[in-house]
């Protein structure tokens, strides 16, 4: 088995990484995946997202003592039927992430940093963000920003977001693992404050979001 990392946080909630090291087949076995899930992983065409989504039923089976039967509402958000936990996923070629927990929403967000983030600078970026860039980090730094961003966007579940407009991260220097605020402004003007938390592994960046700023 591939649990690269199962993390208890204070607040309740618990990530979990999977490093995807399986063949498909191996997958199939450690899933355990329910049948009406099957039928949908059948239809992808490509072999990398197949192993993606299995991976993700091998890592529920490991924070789940019964099977759970994940879903998903019409904009996209997972859900699990049986049970009340709230829960995010995340993946990419090599990883997929989970957060849960039991009463806050939540979101998370992984991203490889071998891909070329510089299309974030201006498509996702406000100005004080462009402004705080490090050069030397700036990769980096760029892709920090994204998945904070997109970890947010996910904990919102709302439509439509301009993330160069409505979400503003504060400044941050770029660590191993750190923490981030961050401002969600609705299309009313109206202010949401969050904590984000992120880590970096195996030239990977993970940054989850639970709850509000208190």
């Amino acid at each position: 088995m591939a649990l690269f990392l199962k993390k208890e946080l204070d607040n309740g909630a618990t990530i979990a990484v999977w490093k995807i090291t399986e063949t498909e087949d191996e997958l199939l076995k450690l899933s355990s995946t329910p049948t009406d899930e099957m039928e949908e992983i059948s239809y992808i065409s490509n072999a990398n997202m197949r192993k993606q989504r299995l991976a993700v039923r091998a890592l529920l089976n490991e924070l789940f003592d019964e099977k759970v039967y994940l879903s998903h509402h019409d904009n996209g958000k997972p859900y699990i039927e049986n049970n009340a936990t709230n829960i995010s996923i995340t993946h990419t070629t090599d990883y997929v992430a989970v957060i849960t927990d039991p009463d806050e929403e939540v979101g998370i967000d992984i991203e490889s940093l071998s891909r070329d983030f510089s299309v974030v600078e201006k498509k996702a970026l406000t100005e004080d963000e462009i402004d705080d860039l490090d050069e030397d980090k700036k990769n980096e730094q760029l892709a920090i920003y994204w998945c904070a961003k997109e970890a947010i966007f996910k904990r919102l579940s709302a439509s439509a977001v301009d993330f160069s407009e409505q979400i503003e991260v504060e400044r941050f220097r770029v660590r191993d693992e750190g923490d981030l605020e961050a401002t969600f402004t609705y299309k009313d003007g109206y202010e949401q404050e969050f904590e984000l938390q992120y880590t970096t592994f195996d030239n990977h960046v993970l940054v989850w979001v639970v709850g509000d700023k208190d």
